[in-house]
């Protein structure tokens, strides 16, 4: 047999054959191979396998399949045809051609709606089409119905219902699964008003269904609609009709007018709801309580009043009024009225209490208000919710009709955990009475919350973790204390039977939540709950979502191999568990790699889930591999198998042995050494030695046969300087291999070979990782060169190293391989023969492999979204390593996902905008993208919004893509906001709140619908110490902000959020609450107490909440005084006086004083009791008082007395005019030594006479004064011209000269007297000197134009007017004052100040402000107006007199002119003095001391 047939072969395979002879003895070697022989291709004999078709929209049906079994193609398969028709009628095929065989989907478009098409792939090649897959059935998706129901009918069946009766609509028009029916209703004047009722489906003749609690007697449009699960279909033509009449409501406005003795009108008005028409009214009335006296009368239906008479008089009747239809008589609205008697406005409830508090409800208890002499006919409960402070808006809360002797009522409706303040009115025939009294405030208690967090959404975070976003519950409610409000999430698996997980969110304001630890690519339920301190509210609707595909985690299972010949092995396995695969398996990967000879493995790729072998070819003989199997899903590689399946392939004939050398040669024998094969392929048994002479017949050789462990073997008997020809093979158990020949010459001149020469390197045998290298051998040294060996340097820095060392010695080129792309080598050689290694050649020159497409694609990919419908895609270049070449750009690939099907990615150029493909370059006018260490971005637009998208991205160069990135997911269609609100505003509502408006960011950057806003507010300049942020839930665009201090600048900035997180803050605005009452002062102190007189000072509010205007001092005694109890009060305006000296008190009487501090208005008062008198411990009073009178001055002299507790430090002299007016300080800062003091009387009044005592001083106070001296007189003496003997020398000298003199003294004494009198209402500079013109002191005056008190001077010799008793307020005003203590010259003239200083007119008698630090002090008793100086001058004559002794109540006004204290100083006195203010010209005085010399 010369010839063979071999069928079995596979179509379009290239095929190699040889052959060998076989005899008893065993196998021959075998021959050398035939050429190769590709088969011609035949059409594929599988069809695709693994065929789904799902349904995308109603006209669409998405089809996916895998090839054929690779073994299947019978060739390079082209592409595929897809067809499709109706499922279940005869009917032709639609074809679809995919011409690429790597797009293995498809989208059938422009199908009918809900039906059901059957669907056959086959694949085709250069050789024809081949078989049709089994075909597959789907339905295109439903749609919304296109035809209405039929035959509908409408009749209204009472006032309130109408019932509906109809067929489906014809089955063909459906477009889906029948989900029900929706009765609609709208009235005929309100047409957005539609009523809406599902109705399941009855597949059983006519439908019915009706429309309940309809407005009686109201005119509706009807219609009735068919649905399916994508939405409604066409509504039937509306039908108009009327629901049935109904007895009416109850009428309006009942009210009694003329109201008489047997006679009153009542008046009505038509009722509210009518229900129908109405035909008439009834009135009655009867006696109240008596039912026997009723009388009732019918009116027409155009009647709104009647009049009844025939009462009785004084006589409280029951009234009651109702309509009527022809359905009958409707709600009766009744009220009692007295006839006779008017009603008139009720009065407002009191006494208002709340008990029985709940989370809900309140009882309020009350006393009726006076009922108006008629019936209450209605309560309104009015609350301030949430209070805070006074300003909180009243709100009605609830009303009660028809109970007018209700007393209790139970407030229902609250909000749990909610403070609240009520305030009731009661309502009667007439209006509304007058609002009660505030009760006091209360809380109601807490309850769970009511609602469940709103707006529940919830996606795909990761491989394990899923991200829940909700609306949290507004503040109002958390229904109790929001410290315990947080939030439950409750999910578990839908698939299967699994633990419920719980997760816990104590934040309040928490917004979102990613739950982890979850399996992956499991789909998932949950709800989510709040709670707080007493329970949980309810829980939220189910919502679901799936874990994100990812990577299989346990390998394939049942891996085994088989070795099948020597260089094929067979690998079986059974997929993952399905709970591990986590995700769609898209094949496997196997990777293999020959133990201890191989570092890094093979891969090899099985494409589909469904196969589940491969046969490993091209593999080594007889080695031992280790074989993993991964599967893979489109994120990517799974874990393999582990420990791996070890193999060995089978055994086969052997290679050649290596490194054959002959290391001794003689002239008559050799000694042969060689290695073993580099490729065994099996156990090697023996080796065989050949040799013969070259000269002699080529197939006549000595065979010598040794053991498999012998290396080396002599020949001997050999003829000298004879070529002799070795060969040396291995054999395993398939028989021998193949020889390895080799020469040598039988002699014994020899010596190591030349090295090689001229090497080069031929470019076009460069590639990216190999490259060939050509050389010429040198000399072999009379020895034959055995082989050659290669040595590879990387540049510009790497070492020289061994490539081969068994390079036959026949070759004069070699490949080398393995090395990295776009890389610089420099190449060297060397030849060894017998003797030994030549030297290395010259190096070449350097060379550089082709570029590679990338070996890694770009790094940290990450995806966010930008707006509504951009992405932005950012990344990190690949290792420059890796890079392969130079850089190019970079390709992002992404697509939509939907149904997590789909695997076709798309990708996007930036030239063509409308296309899916995006190509970065650094040319292009985007960022460049060529710098390998920079974080590159990119931007994806025109996304579809909503939708969830994969991106992946390759970095390329002039080559080719590297391999892809890892997916990535991102959802388009929500971005937080890209800009803050807009005119934004800060108006102060009160003194605590804040009103602030603004305007939406603009649309186009607010990325979604604005889920509410957060508003950032702080005190100004203390930011991080008061910042606080108030979060609306609502698109709102105003807010009260409440509870902030009064009168202080705040700044407000705004951010809107949305689903997607929080935007932009606005810039800062300001704004300042109002002012309010200011606190209390802060402390209230007395000084410099006497007998009569004291100082009172204060201290600013703590908290001026606003500008301080001034205050209000007011004292009484706390027991009557002479059987009066008189309130003295007095205003002092601004705010830089704070101390009044007070000096009309009496002796031992303790007197209460209340001091406020005035803003917009009074604040609260700080009080405190003084006893007037020496304090424990003082002096005792001087003793022996003499005050005597000189021509020069008048000289007081005392003896000291008991010194107290305390050394005596100083003394003070009080004096007051004879008439007993008051005590007041005339000089003080008296040394302690002294016992007397003169004082000019040029000082004192001319013809007054004064008594004065004399008061000691130590730690503890002023003590008690002294006894009164004598009453001493202010009057010079007679001048010795008045005496009588220079009268009559003078007369006698000249009468005529006489009497001109005394004409001209008379003239110029009364110029001098008046000069310094101004009627004036202000004084800036006074410069004046009086010279007292008789030694008597003279008299105080003072012109008091609403009281004359007891105690003022009175100028009438000496008298006083009788005192009156003092009511408890008083009003006094002096008037003007001049600059004389009633004639008495000021000291020191200097300049006097004015000061702005306001006293009402209640202010206080005997009191006395001083300037804070005026420079003149002036004694007098009582401050009053701005221009006092005509208060303390003589009575001009012709000057009308008021009325004195007139009392009036005390009544502040605030709109009394401005005041000024006048203060008079002296070297040797002082006055008191605002602490750190001297007067110029004085020494500094002693506090509380006023003195006038």
């Amino acid at each position: 047999m010369t010839s063979i047939t071999v069928s079995g072969l596979t179509p379009a395979r290239t095929y190699q054959f040889r052959m060998c002879a076989v005899n008893q003895v065993g196998k021959g070697q075998y021959s050398t191979e035939t050429s190769r022989l590709m088969l011609p291709e035949e059409p594929p004999s599988a069809p695709p396998k693994n065929i789904v078709a799902s349904g995308r929209t109603n006209q669409s049906i998405m089809v996916q399949w895998q090839p054929p079994p690779e073994s299947e193609h019978n060739g390079v398969l082209h592409g595929y045809i897809l067809r499709y028709r109706l499922a279940g009628l005869p009917g032709e095929y639609h074809y679809k051609n995919i011409t690429s065989a790597e797009i293995n989907y498809c989208l059938v478009k422009d199908l009918i709606i809900w039906t059901q098409y059957e669907i056959q792939v086959a694949s085709y090649n250069g050789a024809g089409l081949g078989a049709f897959s089994r075909a597959v059935t789907e339905y295109t998706l439903q749609g919304v119905p296109t035809a209405p129901p039929q035959n509908v009918q409408a009749e209204a069946v009472n006032s309130t219902t109408i019932q509906f009766l109809w067929n489906p609509p014809p089955q063909q028009f459906i477009n889906g699964i029948n989900q029900g029916y929706k009765l609609l209703a709208w009235p005929v004047a309100a047409p957005e008003s539609v009523t809406v009722v599902t109705i399941a489906p009855d597949f059983h003749g006519v439908h019915s269904g009706c429309i309940t609690n309809l407005k009686k007697f109201t005119a509706y449009y009807t219609s009735v609609l068919c649905f399916t699960t994508p939405g409604d279909g066409p509504q039937s033509p509306p039908e108009l009709l009327c629901t049935h009449e109904d007895k009416p409501g109850a009428v309006g406005h009942l009210s009694f007018t003329e109201i008489l003795d047997t006679s009153l009108k009542v008046s009505w008005q038509e009722p509210v709801e009518k229900n129908g028409i109405i035909t008439g009214y009834q009135i009655s009335w009867e006696v109240y309580s008596r039912n026997e006296s009723r009388l009732a009368r019918t009116l027409a239906n155009t009647t709104l009043e009647y009049k009844i008479t025939g009462l009785s008089s004084l006589t409280t009747y029951t009234i009651e009024v109702a309509a009527m239809t022809a359905k009958g008589t409707g709600l009766v609205t009744s009220s009692t009225i007295s006839s006779g008697v008017p009603p008139e406005l009720p009065g407002a409830p009191s006494n208002l209490v709340i008990s029985n508090i709940s989370p809900r409800s309140a009882t309020l208890q009350f006393r009726p208000g006076y009922d108006g002499k008629t019936s209450i006919s209605k309560w309104i409960v009015e609350g301030q919710v949430g209070v805070l402070g006074e300003e909180e808006e009243w709100v009605s809360l609830y009303e009660v009709e028809n109970e007018p002797d209700a007393q209790m009522l139970e407030i229902p409706n609250l909000i749990p955990y909610t403070h609240y303040r009520f305030r009731m009115r009661q309502v009667n025939i007439v209006g509304q009475s007058p609002l009660s009294q505030p009760s006091r405030v209360i809380q109601t208690l807490q309850a769970p919350p009511d609602v469940a967090p709103g707006s529940v959404t919830v996606r795909t975070a990761s491989e394990t973790s899923l991200w829940i976003r909700w609306m949290p519950l507004p503040d109002a409610q958390y229904n109790g204390n929001p410290e315990s409000v947080g939030y439950r999430i409750k999910l578990w698996r839908v698939d299967l039977q699994s633990p419920v997980l719980m997760k816990i969110i104590s934040d309040r304001l928490e917004r979102e939540y990613t739950v982890e630890d979850l399996e992956e690519w499991v789909e998932y339920e949950l709800q989510i709950q709040a709670f707080n301190a007493i329970g949980a509210g309810p829980w939220s609707e189910v919502v679901r979502s799936c874990t994100r595909e990812s990577v299989p985690s346990a390998p394939p299972e049942n891996v085994s191999a088989e070795a099948v010949s020597s260089t094929q092995i067979l690998l079986t396995w059974t997929s993952v568990p399905e709970p591990e695969q986590n995700g769609l398996i898209l094949g496997y990967k196997i990777l293999f790699k020959a133990k201890d000879l191989d570092s890094e493995p093979k891969t090899q790729i099985v494409r589909g889930n469904h196969t589940q072998s491969v046969l490993l070819a091209s593999l080594r003989k007889y080695v031992l591999y280790e074989i993993q199997v991964l599967a893979f899903t489109r994120i990517g590689d799974g874990v393999p198998n582990f420990p791996p399946v070890i193999e060995r392939t089978k055994d086969d004939a052997p290679g050649p042995p290596v490194r054959l050398v002959f290391p001794e040669v003689r002239l008559t024998s050799v000694r042969i050494v060689w290695q073993p094969p580099e490729e065994p392929n099996g156990i090697i048994l023996g080796y065989q030695i050949a040799y013969r002479l070259a000269t002699s017949s080529p197939n006549k050789f000595t065979t010598v046969e040794v053991g498999s462990t012998v290396r080396q073997f002599t020949a001997t008997d050999l003829s000298p300087e004879s070529a002799y020809i070795f060969r040396t093979s291995a054999k395993t158990r398939q028989g021998w291999g193949e020889p390895l020949e080799a020469t040598v010459i039988t002699t014994e001149k020899r010596e190591r070979p030349a090295p090689p020469r001229e090497l080069r390197i031929p470019q076009s045998e460069v590639s990216s990782q190999s490259l060939q290298l050509q050389w010429v051998p040198g000399s072999d040294g009379s020895s034959p060169v055995r082989y050659f060996t290669v040595e590879v340097r990387e540049l510009p820095n790497g070492e020289w190293k061994t490539y081969s060392s068994s390079i036959s010695h026949e070759a004069t080129s070699c490949v080398i391989e393995r090395l990295n792309p776009f890389t610089s080598y420099k190449l060297r050689l060397k030849a060894t023969n017998d003797i030994g290694d030549s030297d290395f050649s010259a190096e070449t020159e350097a060379v550089t492999t082709l570029q590679d497409v990338p070996g890694e694609p770009p790094r940290s990919v990450s995806v966010t979204p930008h707006t509504t419908s951009s992405v932005l895609v950012q990344w990190q270049p690949p290792k420059v390593e890796s890079l392969n070449g130079l850089l190019l750009g970079y390709r992002i690939y992404y697509r939509e996902l939907e149904y997590e099907t789909g695997p076709g990615t798309e990708s996007k150029t930036i030239k063509i905008p409308s296309a899916l493909r995006a190509e970065l370059t650094p040319q292009s006018s985007f960022q460049t993208v060529n710098s390998p260490s920079a974080l590159t971005t990119y931007e994806l637009t025109q996304l579809k919004k909503y939708k969830r998208y994969e991106v992946v991205i390759t970095a390329y160069n002039i080559i080719g893509e590297s391999p892809t990135s890892a997916p990535v997911e991102v959802f388009v269609g929500e971005a937080a906001p890209a800009m803050a609100p807009q005119t934004i505003q800060v108006n102060a509502l009160t003194a605590s709140q804040l009103e602030i408006t603004w305007d939406p960011p603009p649309v186009d950057s607010q990325n979604g619908n604005i889920q509410g806003y957060k508003i950032y507010y702080w005190e100004m300049d203390i930011q991080n110490d008061t910042e606080k942020v108030k979060v609306l839930f609502l698109p709102e665009t105003t807010v009260r902000l409440k509870n902030l201090t009064s009168h202080t600048k705040y700044m407000v900035c705004i951010s809107a959020f949305n689903a997607a997180g929080d935007g932009p803050r606005s810039s800062p605005r300001q704004g300042r609450t109002h002012q309010a009452a200011p606190s209390a002062p802060s402390f209230l102190a007395f000084s410099e107490i006497t007998c009569t007189t004291l100082n009172v000072s204060w201290g600013e509010p703590t908290a001026a909440n606003g500008i301080l205007q001034g205050y209000r001092v007011v004292y009484e005694p706390l027991a009557p005084v002479q059987g009066v109890s008189k309130v003295v009060t007095v205003d002092i305006k601004g705010n830089w006086q704070r101390w009044l000296k007070v000096r009309d008190l009496t002796k031992g009487v303790t007197y209460l004083f209340r001091v406020q501090a005035r803003t917009i208005a009074y604040g609260p008062e700080l009080q405190a009791n003084i006893t007037a008198g020496p304090a424990e411990g003082s002096p005792g009073s001087p003793q022996e008082i003499l005050a005597t009178k000189s021509a020069s001055g008048l000289t007081l002299q005392w003896t000291e007395g008991d010194s107290g507790d305390k050394p005596t430090t100083g003394y003070i002299i009080e004096a007051r005019p004879s008439d007993e007016g008051l005590w007041d300080t005339f000089v003080k800062d008296i040394p302690r030594s002294a016992t007397s003091y003169t004082v000019g009387l040029d000082k004192l009044k001319q013809g007054v006479s004064y008594e004065f005592r004399v008061v000691a001083v130590n730690e503890f106070g002023y003590g008690e004064p002294s006894i009164p001296s004598a009453a001493v007189s202010a009057q010079l003496e007679t001048p010795f011209y008045e005496e009588w003997w220079f009268l009559l020398v003078m007369a006698l000298s000249s009468l005529i000269l006489i009497l001109l003199v005394v004409f001209a003294l008379v003239l110029h004494g009364q110029s001098r007297k008046y000069k310094n009198c101004s009627t004036g209402k202000n004084i800036s500079n006074v410069e004046e000197s009086v010279t007292l013109d008789n030694g008597g002191f003279t008299s105080l005056e003072l012109n008091s134009r609403h009281l004359n008190v007891k105690s003022t001077f009175s100028k009438k010799n000496g008298t006083r007017s009788p005192p009156r008793p003092s009511p408890g307020g008083l009003h006094y005003s002096d008037e003007d004052i001049c600059n004389k203590y009633n004639g008495a010259v000021l000291t020191e003239s200097v300049a006097l100040n004015e000061k702005p200083l306001e006293v009402s007119e209640s202010e206080a008698t005997d009191s006395d402000y001083e300037d804070e630090l005026p420079k003149h002090s002036f004694v007098n008793h009582y401050m009053s107006d701005p221009t006092y100086y005509n208060s303390w001058k003589r009575q001009q004559k012709g000057v009308k007199h008021p009325t004195p002794y007139r009392y009036e109540e005390c009544a502040a006004s605030e709109t009394e002119p401005y005041f000024q204290t006048v203060i008079t100083t002296q070297s040797t006195g002082g006055v008191y003095t605002p602490t750190g203010q001297p007067a110029p010209g004085s020494r500094t005085p002693v506090t509380g001391f006023s003195s006038f010399v």
